[in-house]
């Protein structure tokens, strides 16, 4: 993780949107919820997912990059501070000692305790700079490239006798990107700029023929739960859902793929913007976990709270953050009907294989800025189920992954 170039005050600000991109994005509120308090993080399914340019070409629901669009009016003297979060894949092997100083690799290792899997993991990166205004308006603006080294690490596991069993490899493969900014101003009495930010993947990495079809392999060069923080040292951002009625007009003209910007941070301020490829209204606010939580170690924050919004247009297209139903197979799914699970399009940890075939409660319908929709899940026999309702830690499926029930009412 990069060392902040932020000011302290810069840092203040940036805290309460980090907590809700921390929940939303990391703990998965759309996607997949884990211990925002452990060391390692599982990865299942996330939104904000930029893949390699070369595995991403003529792939639908697949990109390399984000492009964000917003409107800010600066202070005088301001400057921008942009914080690119994303998470990177730590790929995890199990391999079990043959005794005679050599491993192999396996799917699983048991120990008297535990049973040690393969699985995915995610560390979070971040990319900073400082800017100015001026800077992004006059010629090409600024880019910020950036690499991520290839790396492998070895821990070996012992046995209850302090023998060894076998060990972990973790490995890190190279990534690099770019966060390329710049401004324009916009005609009219007010000092306007329409801010452009885009994220790109630009890792030089190509499948090889036996991988063409396998996106595990692209995901440990991927941008996952990628997003941006944009902070104003003086001056105001103007909200993408309720601008005043002179820059509608702008507003409406501002593109924004596979992401979308919301006012963060404290309400009734405008000067943070968090771009999330998660629709979120204005200044969404994080929850505490409620009275009771039995989990030790559960994180303090848990949910967020989305404001009540009424939603425009998205690149020319209704935007709806939260449909009632979704069509699966001609059948309505909504809160409350029963879904069989079969994962596997897009399996990339090895719990899918002990749900396919179990039976579900979809507790809500929900989508990304993609279109892409997920249905949040209770397993049927679950004896923690009513746990996980109170607590809105479900599993997440998309409609391509479910069968409805024929008995569903």
């Amino acid at each position: 993780m990069s060392v902040t170039v932020f000011a302290p005050e810069t840092e203040a600000r940036f805290a309460l949107a980090r907590r809700v991109a921390d929940t939303v994005l990391f703990e998965g509120c759309a996607l997949h919820p884990y211990l925002g308090s452990a060391d390692e993080h599982r990865l299942r399914r996330q939104s904000g997912v930029l893949v390699p340019p070369a595995w991403g070409a003529g792939r639908e629901e697949e990109y390399d990059f984000q492009h964000t669009e917003c409107l800010m009016e600066p202070g005088p003297d301001a400057t921008l501070a942009v914080e690119l979060r994303f998470l990177r894949v730590r790929r995890r092997t199990v391999q079990r000692a043959l005794g005679d100083g050599t491993f192999t690799k396996v799917s699983e290792l048991p120990l008297e305790d535990r049973v040690l899997v393969a699985r995915d993991e995610g560390i979070e990166e971040r990319v900073e700079a400082v800017v100015t205004p001026a800077e992004l308006v006059d010629g090409d603006g600024v880019t910020v490239a950036f690499t991520r080294p290839a790396e492998e690490e070895s821990e070996p596991v012992l046995d209850g006798d302090g023998r060894t069993a076998g060990r972990l490899l973790r490995r890190y493969e190279e990534i690099s990107g770019a966060m390329r900014l710049s401004a324009r101003r916009l005609d009219g009495p007010f000092r306007v700029l329409r801010l452009t930010a885009v994220v790109e993947n630009t890792s030089p990495w190509a499948p090889a023929e036996d991988e063409a079809a396998e996106r595990g392999a692209a995901l440990p060069r991927s941008l996952v739960a990628t997003h941006l923080l944009l902070g104003l040292g003086s001056g105001s951002f103007l909200s993408m859902t309720d601008p005043p009625e002179w820059a509608k007009e702008a507003i409406a003209s501002c593109r924004n793929l596979h992401t979308w910007p919301v006012l963060a941070g404290e309400p009734g301020r405008a000067d943070v913007v968090l771009s999330s490829p998660v629709m979120l209204g204005d200044h969404p606010a994080v929850t505490t976990k409620p009275p009771g939580t039995p989990y030790e170690g559960f994180p303090d924050e848990y949910g967020v709270v989305r404001p009540e919004t009424r939603w425009g247009a998205v690149d020319g297209a209704a935007v709806d953050p939260a449909p009632r139903h979704v069509l699966v197979d001609g059948r309505p799914v909504r809160a409350g009907s029963r879904v069989r699970l079969h994962p596997g399009l897009r399996r990339t940890d090895a719990q899918d294989l002990f749900l396919r075939g179990r039976t579900a409660t979809v507790e809500s319908v929900l989508h990304d800025v993609d279109g892409s929709v997920h249905l949040a899940v209770t397993v049927e026999d679950d004896p923690g189920a009513d746990i996980r309702r109170q607590q809105g830690s479900f599993l997440y499926f998309r409609t391509d992954e479910v069968t409805p029930l024929e008995d569903e009412a």
